[in-house]
């Protein structure tokens, strides 16, 4: 069977990730009703399903996504527009990189969860502190691939820019940024999927409201199906997150070649 012929018989993405889904939950359905697991411990997929619906008709649940949501796209634009505004400065500068890259690579391995003895002490239990873990975990994320999209600009073309005489911002504009506009966008997805998890890490250690603290509560207080529920909860967003960040890279990448060979396929 010749490639082209496999690429349209075989079943679309969309299907394929459904299908691992429903047997993820399966799996987990047959492993707490076989007894391999006490149910206390981890109820049954069809409990936590249950629960996660009656949480989702409560306003209260809302609540707690709509602080988790501001957190994360404050934390996310806030690290993706300082990144990207350093990443075009120090990137054009051979300089600039070489006096930054020990800092860089200093700073970047630190997890962001040993900020939050210092997050605290700065801004208490709240918003601020997981805020400050967010911004520090996305920056780098889109950080490195701005550098990385910089460094990738072809030198014929800056060297023919240049002898154009172009000033820096026509630079930027009409070479760089068309170069690393396809590493911008790796980096903001990356960087949305950390934002979250820091987000979540930062309400369920820090508090201070969102669905990481009602987690906490409800494993505090015993609710095990709720607790669950609210984890299921915070894939399903992240899932959503990493959807809309792909459709918006294509959107933006619509005139790059991999996207359209992508299309072409």
């Amino acid at each position: 069977m010749s490639p082209a012929m496999s690429a349209t018989t075989s079943p679309p993405s969309a299907v394929l990730g459904l299908l691992g889904i429903l047997g993820f939950l399966l799996t987990w359905e047959l492993v707490v009703r076989s007894g391999l697991v006490e149910a206390r411990y981890l109820p049954a997929a069809s409990t936590v399903l249950a629960e996660l619906a009656d949480r989702l008709r409560t306003p209260e649940f809302w609540t707690a996504v709509g602080e988790t949501m501001k957190t994360w796209a404050i934390g996310l634009a806030i690290s993706a527009a300082a990144a990207v505004v350093l990443g075009l400065i120090i990137g054009p500068s051979r300089f600039l990189r070489r006096v930054t890259h020990s800092t860089i690579e200093f700073l970047r391995p630190i997890p962001s969860v040993a900020l939050i003895p210092l997050a605290v002490l700065l801004y208490g239990t709240s918003m601020q502190s997981t805020l400050l873990l967010v911004v520090y975990a996305a920056f780098w994320q889109v950080l490195i691939q701005v550098l990385y999209g910089v460094g990738d600009v072809d030198p014929v073309a800056s060297d023919t820019v240049r002898s154009f005489g172009l000033g820096w911002v026509a630079r930027v504009r009409y070479l760089v940024w068309p170069s690393a506009l396809p590493y911008v966008m790796t980096g903001l997805r990356l960087g949305a999927a950390v934002a979250l998890i820091l987000t979540i890490t930062g309400e369920l250690v820090i508090g201070g409201g969102g669905l990481g603290t009602e987690i906490a509560l409800a494993q505090s207080g015993g609710a095990v199906p709720e607790m669950y529920a609210l984890v299921l909860a915070t894939g399903l967003i992240g899932v959503g997150i990493n959807l809309i960040a792909r459709l918006v890279e294509r959107r933006a990448l619509k005139w790059h070649v991999s996207v359209r060979r992508e299309e072409v396929v």
